[in-house]
């Protein structure tokens, strides 16, 4: 038998990753409860039974030894903006007086590169606590916040999306974009897209905030770097939804004036979607375009609750974001537990496996990313978190009487925070340990 190799480490554990959707496939989850992950030079080189895979391994190579948790790819967060790591939990009545109040004041400090790498540096390693390895991110409309970002994310070798935002009306003047032909966004494509792991969002922050001029600069940007993402918000609140209607009358629907500028296709990213028609829903999931689900959000702000089985029988592509800092919390485990209240609010039910399904595997394939991160099937990259079943008193008693795999991951999910998460892997490398 061989000896092992310095780039190859095994994991013994309870295992869970997804491939296909538990909501519309009953053998959709694999789950292992004894289970082996094996990983080399970052990647996935093999999960399954312990007793399978155990004879495999070279003999001198030791499994690290987390039996009684369970290890569960990377949790990916498809809409949070990390300039707003500071005002998160800021009192407003509504989304419009709390961007005015607090979100454009809190992202003029993205003028300074340093305050910006200060606080990506808090905002990763806060995603790293909470397991989340993978998110898609709003930057603001300074290129330096931008390269902040990604310079954090770089050094920690994290598969990351972000952008910088646009606008350049209906917002103070201290963060009107003017940059003409978008050179800016431009230049950080050419700078960051596909350096590493880092991958590039183009990112216009809602149609009121752009100008006509702007959303069709947007869609030649789009087109011309079509393996870029684009990223935005649609439907927040019913407030945004009647504006939009005033500043765009020849739309049919504010989803529509994204489509007029050729912004849905593959890897868009849609904050929120609440209050979509159906002919929307449609044309969502005809473009392939995804849906960032953000409860916490959502619920803080009053902006409505998002209709899960509508966007099921559309087929649109589902996701959850924490959307930070409208969003309450860094944790898609308590964003798991909002979205299961808002889908009950809403007379549908979310399994514990369809959550958990959402929060990784469902996301990158909203993504575009499933190839890359989101399961455990070998040569994917190895981003995967360890749950503790124990984290808490009342967690450990609940989970104690757990008498399936549902009720285990029902229980992560209601009672779980960042303190659930005993251990974060990105590509492979240990980058947080509670």
């Amino acid at each position: 038998m061989p000896t092992a190799s310095p780039n190859v480490q095994a994991y013994r554990a309870s295992l869970l990753h997804f491939r296909a959707d538990p909501a519309f496939d009953d053998g959709a989850a694999l789950f292992h409860e004894d289970g082996l992950l094996i990983v080399e030079d970052g990647r996935i080189l093999a999960a399954g039974d312990y007793a399978a895979l155990a004879p495999t391994l070279p003999a001198d190579l030791e499994p690290v030894d987390y039996r009684g948790k369970l290890i569960v790819p990377g949790f990916i967060d498809t809409h949070l903006h990390y300039p707003q790591t500071d005002m998160i939990a800021s009192p407003a009545p509504g989304l419009l007086p709390w961007l005015e109040t607090y979100t454009f004041p809190t992202e003029r400090r993205y003028e300074d590169h340093e305050d910006g790498r200060s606080t990506a540096d808090f905002f990763l390693d806060e995603l790293l606590r909470c397991g989340t390895t993978t998110a898609m991110v709003y930057c603001t409309v300074h290129p330096q916040s931008v390269d902040a970002f990604f310079a954090a994310s770089e050094a920690r070798n994290l598969r990351m999306v972000a952008g910088k935002v646009l606008m350049d009306r209906n917002c103070p003047d201290f963060l009107r974009d003017l940059e003409g032909e978008l050179g800016e966004s431009e230049a950080l494509i050419k700078r960051w897209h596909k350096r590493g792991r880092a991958l590039y969002a183009i990112t216009p922050r809602f149609a009121p905030t752009s100008t006509e001029a702007q959303l069709r600069l947007t869609g030649e940007l789009a087109a011309a770097y079509p393996d870029t993402f684009i990223q935005t918000h649609v439907a927040e609140n019913r407030d945004e939804c009647t504006w939009v209607g005033e500043l765009f009358p020849q739309a049919r629907s504010y989803l529509d004036v994204y489509d007029s500028y050729g912004l849905m296709r593959p890897r868009a990213m849609f904050g929120h979607c609440i209050w979509l028609d159906d002919e929307d829903m449609a044309r969502m999931a005809a473009t392939g375009s995804a849906a960032a689900v953000c409860p916490t959000s959502n619920l803080f702000l009053g902006s409505g609750l998002f209709d899960f089985e509508r966007a099921d029988k559309a087929g649109m592509l589902l996701s959850l974001g924490t959307d930070v800092g409208a969003g309450t919390s860094f944790s898609l485990l308590q964003t798991m537990n909002e979205a299961y209240k808002v889908a009950r609010m809403k007379g549908s039910y979310l399994t514990a496996l369809r959550m958990f399904y959402l929060a990784t595997l469902g996301a990158a394939r909203a993504m575009g990313l499933d190839d890359t991160i989101g399961s455990f099937a070998p040569g994917l990259e190895a981003d995967f978190v360890v749950l503790d079943r124990e984290a808490t008193p009342l967690m450990a008693r609940r989970t104690s009487h757990s008498h399936s795999l549902e009720e285990l991951l029902f229980a992560l999910a209601l009672l779980g925070d960042d303190r659930t998460v005993a251990a974060t892997y990105s590509y492979g490398r240990l980058l947080h340990v509670r």
